[in-house]
């Protein structure tokens, strides 16, 4: 199988993550992370940018896959890995690790020391898009490499948080093509939504998806999306997935 950017597939995670990196299928997407590294916010002038598709960050024996939107100009896309950098994955890990699924609640840059537990952080587009708007076309064009990783994933995968609207009508149309019955009607975004897919085949594992609010500065910053609710999504699907959370926030 080849990808629309006709690089060969590839065959564990290490692999799709050096692939992703190399990826240059969506023009207008390459133009504009390449622009922003170039010109740069004024306040990381003197940082170097990644300015290349950012692949997902954690374990390839993840039990957790938490699936974002695409990465943020001057946050994945100048550091190089998943919501970092930026106020978004502030919310984010400092989430995880309130629930023991992270070993610090700080993401600063690719070499910072932070780990994940059991947990895989990706995203539906892997290139930092104008406005934070990928086309249905780049969506698609870039739905291969999520298709690869969660076959790459499934032996042990076993819960999904979706980040927002975006990220759960990506990731659907997914899941029922790689090995999962997804009801139809499809089940609707909300936050707090959960459903749980069974297996199309013996290959597969039950598979429980659940639904949040984007951890974006919009929702974050009017109190749509509290800590508290995040956390709670979290930590409900660390333990669909049998990893060990914590609920005190400690």
């Amino acid at each position: 199988m080849t990808d629309p950017a006709g690089i060969t597939a590839v065959h564990s995670i290490a692999e799709l993550d050096a692939a992703v990196a190399d990826c240059f299928g969506c023009p207008r997407l390459v133009a504009w992370r390449e622009r922003v590294a170039r010109e740069k916010r004024a306040a990381f002038r003197e940082q170097p940018y990644w300015g290349r598709a950012v692949p997902a960050f954690g374990p390839a024996d993840a039990a957790l896959l938490v699936v974002g939107l695409a990465p943020a100009a001057h946050g994945a896309n100048r550091t190089g890995r998943m919501f970092t950098g930026d106020r978004s994955g502030d919310v984010l890990y400092a989430a995880l690790h309130a629930v023991g699924l992270a070993n610090q609640p700080t993401a600063v840059a690719a070499d910072d020391g932070l780990r994940l537990h059991g947990v895989r952080i990706t995203a539906p587009v892997h290139c930092a898009p104008p406005e934070n708007k990928p086309s249905v076309d780049e969506r698609d064009r870039c739905g291969h490499w999520l298709e690869l990783e969660l076959g790459l994933l499934a032996p042990t995968l076993r819960a999904v948080v979706v980040l927002g609207g975006f990220g759960w009508q990506a990731l659907l149309p997914v899941l029922g093509a790689n090995g999962w019955q997804v009801p139809r009607p499809r089940p609707r975004f909300g936050h707090g939504a959960r459903v749980t897919l069974a297996p199309s085949g013996a290959e597969r594992e039950p598979l429980h998806v659940f639904g949040s609010y984007h951890v974006s500065q919009q929702n974050t910053f009017t109190g749509r999306l509290t800590p508290a609710m995040l956390e709670q999504v979290l930590a409900a699907a660390g333990r669909a997935a049998g990893l060990p959370v914590r609920t005190d926030g400690r």
